[in-house]
């Protein structure tokens, strides 16, 4: 293993307080005045911060993250990957797309282990995954190039099971969605090749649930793939029509499970002998089903009858653990993060998040790698997540986060923090403004403890975000920047995120000249992402970045 190593910077005189890292997830600078929750909100304490201090903007979404094309969206997972490594890598929705143009996907052991179990078991190929386009957790062309690729190679019976999007993209594109799959399919369809769409249900309420949140999302779900024990309907398409009309106002991502029937009995049922692929290539939220299928000892619920199958993950969500143990496409290697430097540095350090979030503060950032670097160097902390409806709690647990930093910064304990607020893209990904704006203004009150706290132990915040989310609330026209409104005549809200810039602010209350008060002038034209937080924040603890690092935003005297 290679042997990390640091270099002290003379020219840095140091502070007596930590580095804190502040992310707040989901905040960027919006592009249209309506809709632009962040700005709409009373800022007070973070207008207040951002005055006193150097600041710029910085990418966070497209190519700056490792993503196909800056017409991709960041998300929370390629975002504190890249603010944790420093540099850019392929992320997955990349290396799938790429492995599926090369045929490597097709070529590896994964999908002929899959193959040949089916030729010998005569059994059915299923798929599970987010129903969307929206790039952050799937892709539906993925979804359609693998069956296509089992349609060639003979396989006779495909069903599908759609977890509905509404956060990635439009809040209420389901139909959009099934309508073309379905052309899709019925174009795919010859004598011979069934392939049908056979249950599903909304992210938010079944399947994907992260970090052991709610785990009876995941109960839902695998009841209604694999035992086809939910409301019957006669097509998806059904299905989605009548909650809609029986439960008004529900968006996509809370749509209740259903099964496609006929004659009373589920289509698409799992049983021994077929094949799973879970076509998600985001780990974090394609842990807990897996473990459903894979693991013998498994106690978050009675999964009952557990069918015998061959099932693969889209890639592998866990490198430590090698979860799952078959998978498609090999994710980034993402060497020699921020978090190994330091710890080999002798940094103490502190990880903190509610449970939303505690994985991408620590798994994430550490280049998707689960465990710590060094124990007696690191402190992870999680605050459990209140499991209701975002909007219903829109402070989160920001109030709780900040206790703890706030007593960690004067505790001496700790030379660096990074810390989460997930206010902005978990209350954000609800499109329901007014819970945003709540959410807004209860994290600002934190960020002035953060402020008073970081004069009182003289310590520096670098305040930053993963990505947009909440300075985007309202569905846009593309061409002419309109508000688009729905019949009633409410704006049409966006929970996805969005391609804007974030902020990248250094509040120094000790600051004693040794570096530029100005930060790099035009980072966001220069084409500064969000990878260079590492090295400013490395810096900032008194050590020169690795060569291969992307750009300090800050500039020593």
């Amino acid at each position: 293993m290679e042997t990390l190593t640091l270099t002290k910077n003379p020219a840095w005189k140091g502070r007596p307080g930590p580095v804190v890292l502040v992310i707040m997830d989901g905040v960027g600078y919006g592009i249209y005045k309506e809709g632009d929750a962040v700005a709409d909100s009373k800022m007070y304490q973070l207008t207040a911060i951002r005055s006193a201090s150097p600041h710029t903007q910085l990418k966070a979404h497209g190519k700056a993250v490792g993503l196909p094309s800056d017409d991709d969206m960041g998300n929370s997972e390629v975002g504190h990957n890249a603010m944790g490594c420093g540099r850019v890598f392929n992320q997955g929705a990349a290396l799938v797309s790429q492995s599926i143009e090369t045929g490597a996907l097709f070529q590896g052991q994964a999908w002929k282990d899959l193959v040949a179990n089916l030729h010998t078991s005569g059994g059915v190929f299923h798929f599970i995954g987010l129903f969307s386009d929206g790039n952050v957790h799937s892709h539906l062309d993925h979804l359609k190039a693998m069956i296509k690729q089992a349609k060639q190679e003979g396989i006779k019976k495909v069903r599908i099971h759609t977890l509905f999007d509404g956060r990635d993209v439009g809040e209420t594109s389901a139909l959009e969605y099934l309508d073309s799959f379905e052309a899709f399919l019925q174009g795919e369809r010859v004598t011979g090749f069934d392939a049908r769409i056979a249950s599903g249900g909304g992210r938010m309420w079944i399947t994907m649930d992260r970090y052991g949140a709610d785990w009876s999302m995941v109960e839902r779900g695998w009841k209604t793939h694999v035992h086809g024990e939910a409301r019957q309907f006669n097509s998806a398409r059904e299905a989605v029509e009548t909650y809609r009309q029986e439960i008004p106002g529900i968006i996509d991502q809370d749509l209740k499970e259903f099964t496609v029937a006929e004659q009373g009995a589920p289509i698409g049922t799992i049983q021994d002998g077929d094949s799973v692929v879970y076509f998600n290539f985001r780990g974090d939220r394609a842990l807990e089903i897996t473990a459903a299928f894979e693991e013998d000892a498994f106690s978050r619920f009675d999964r009952g009858r557990r069918p015998k199958v061959c099932y693969a993950g889209m890639m592998e969500y866990d490198g430590d653990t090698h979860v799952p143990k078959r998978y498609l496409v090999s994710p980034p290697s993402i060497d020699r993060t921020m978090g190994a430097y330091l710890a080999a540095a002798g940094v103490r350090t502190l990880a903190i998040s509610e449970t939303q979030k505690y994985g991408h503060v620590t798994y994430f950032f550490n280049g998707n790698r689960t465990g710590k670097f060094d124990a007696a160097l690191e402190t992870y902390r999680e605050i459990k997540s209140d499991v209701v409806p975002f909007e219903q709690r829109p402070w989160m647990k920001c109030a709780e986060i900040t206790d703890e930093v706030v007593n960690a910064m004067g505790s001496g304990q700790y030379d660096f923090i990074r810390l989460n607020y997930p206010n902005g893209d978990m209350v954000g990904h609800t499109g329901v403004y007014q819970a945003v704006v709540c959410a807004m203004e209860a994290m600002d009150l934190q960020l002035g403890r953060l402020a008073k706290a970081a004069k009182e132990t003289g310590a520096i915040l670098v305040i930053t975000a993963d990505h947009g989310n909440s300075d985007d609330m309202f569905e846009h026209e593309k061409k002419t920047g309109a508000v688009v409104y729905k019949a009633d005549g409410s704006p049409k809200a966006k929970t996805s995120h969005s391609l804007n810039p974030v902020p990248c602010i250094i509040y120094d209350p000790a600051y004693q000249g040794e570096y530029l008060r100005e930060p790099q002038e035009g980072a966001l034209r220069e084409g500064l992402g969000i990878s260079s937080i590492a090295a400013t924040c490395m810096l900032l603890l008194g050590y020169v970045p690795p060569e291969d690092y992307d750009p300090a935003v800050l500039r020593l005297q």
